[in-house]
């Protein structure tokens, strides 16, 4: 229930502060183009608040927080008095209502600007990208890369954390298109090249990465429990810190891993654990909790390893950038970030990239709960990334979006007359079309990965 509510709450703030990104620039533009604004809302359905300011706009805060509006004064839809034509959005030049309606989705590009500037500069923690283990027969066996290797730069971009080396390696590999990645091994920088095949539709999105077949370098931890979670089957069962796990249901743990596998099989199931407590071998029953995931059911008891602080600090980095060199990284990485989008929108059409990419409110609400709880930097890259993909389907070319709006401007641009009622209205119709079939498939994504 926690989580439930955690994915909801994470949810409505993030889509909140898009929503309302994206509705400010329609407002803010149309505004200094001189169209009167009669409603600002944020959400659907019945308003939850509402104020009139004096210049006569309403803002509105609604129950259903999947959209929002702005609404103008148009003489398509109700009567303007004729000392106000001049600010009927209707009225204005082609020039103008297309700042107005280009503006949202411009927003939510300078918004992910924004945002991704402020995450260089807060900087994410993370752990050094020091290869621990090569698959064979894959990209990286291919590559050379070979234990003990510390990864510091993909495509002569600097990567001083796994998460920097990940987000370098995603676009590539979505795409297919090889990448130089240099290495340091025992002080000498050297160059490999990753041969990266596009991932064909059976491969799911979250197994994308870990095709490319490096595994991190782990710290040593022994089997010693360092925190043991208040109401967990681990306290139920009277394990406490420093004790030590030295053999599970008889078979023996030489590591904190071997532990970790023991439990994770064996969801629900009474487990011997035999512990060394004070220089004394005891014996105790835990039954690990049943999680259930994406990849099945698995066993947890609510304990954490007691961590070497010297380890956690070798192995400790951080990825962050100045003031001023994060203005052309967030720059660099919203552009690379929209096309990789759009890419992969023209991928999906023509069927050479599986449509389970596409994701949901479910989905979206799991991983901006996620995101909240690895730290501040985590979030607000999600945030940016939201933001760009607002931005960039609201561009598309379907009527109901502000693409459509736009395609049809720069139709009466051409013909030096706005289209007609008739070709607008059908126009609608095909676009609500669309976007509910692209609804419905999302719906249909999120629900199967809820169902493992």
């Amino acid at each position: 229930m926690i989580a439930f509510l955690g994915s909801v709450l994470a949810l409505v703030v993030a889509l909140g502060v898009l929503i309302a990104v994206h509705e400010f620039g329609h407002f803010w533009v149309a505004r200094r183009m001189g169209v009167k604004v009669i409603r600002f809302s944020i959400g659907f359905g019945r308003p939850l608040w509402k104020r009139m300011a004096a210049d006569g706009t309403e803002y509105v805060v609604a129950a259903i927080p999947l959209g929002g509006y702005v609404k103008m004064l148009d003489e398509r839809e109700v009567e303007v008095p004729e000392e106000e034509l001049d600010r009927a959005f209707n009225r204005k030049s082609v020039a103008r209502r297309f700042a107005i309606v280009a503006a949202g989705p411009f927003f939510n590009f300078l918004f992910a600007v924004f945002a991704f500037w402020l995450m260089f500069v807060n900087g994410i923690p993370g752990v050094k990208p020091i290869v621990g283990e090569v698959v064979k027969d894959t990209p990286a066996a291919r590559a050379d890369l070979r234990p003990g290797q510390e990864i510091i730069a993909v495509g002569g971009e600097e990567t001083p954390t796994w998460d920097a080396v990940f987000d370098r390696l995603l676009p590539k590999l979505l795409l297919g298109e090889p990448v130089e990645l240099t290495v340091r091994t025992d002080g000498r920088t050297e160059t490999r090249h990753l041969p990266l095949e596009r991932a064909g539709r059976e491969v799911k999105p979250e197994e994308l990465v870990s095709s490319i077949g490096l595994r991190p370098q782990r710290p040593d931890l022994q089997p010693v429990i360092g925190e043991v979670q208040g109401g967990s089957p681990a306290e139920a069962a009277g394990l406490l810190p420093e004790d030590e796990v030295v053999a599970i249901a008889g078979q023996p743990v030489d590591d904190w891993q071997t532990m970790v596998e023991a439990i994770r099989d064996s969801p629900g199931e009474a487990l011997t654990f035999s512990l060394l407590r004070d220089g004394e071998r005891i014996e105790i029953e835990i039954r690990p909790a049943r999680v259930e995931t994406e990849q099945g059911a698995v066993g947890q008891i609510g304990a954490q390893v007691k961590i070497d602080p010297s380890q956690a600090a070798a192995l400790s980095s951080k990825w962050q950038q100045g003031p001023v060199e994060a203005v052309g990284s967030s720059i660099s990485r919203t552009w690379e970030m929209s096309s990789l989008t759009l890419r992969m929108l023209g991928e999906m059409v023509i069927g050479r990239v599986s449509t389970e990419s596409i994701s949901g409110p479910i989905t979206i609400a799991r991983y901006a709960r996620d995101s909240a709880y690895a730290g501040f930097s985590r979030f607000l890259s999600f945030l940016a990334i939201v933001s760009i993909s607002l931005g960039v389907l609201n561009l598309l070319p379907i009527p109901v979006l502000d693409g459509g709006h736009l395609m049809f401007y720069l139709v009466e641009t051409v013909k030096g007359s706005p289209v007609s009622e008739t070709t607008e209205s059908v126009g609608q119709r095909i676009g609500i079309a669309i976007i509910i079939a692209l609804m419905t498939l999302a719906f249909y994504n999120d629900l199967v990965r809820l169902a493992g």
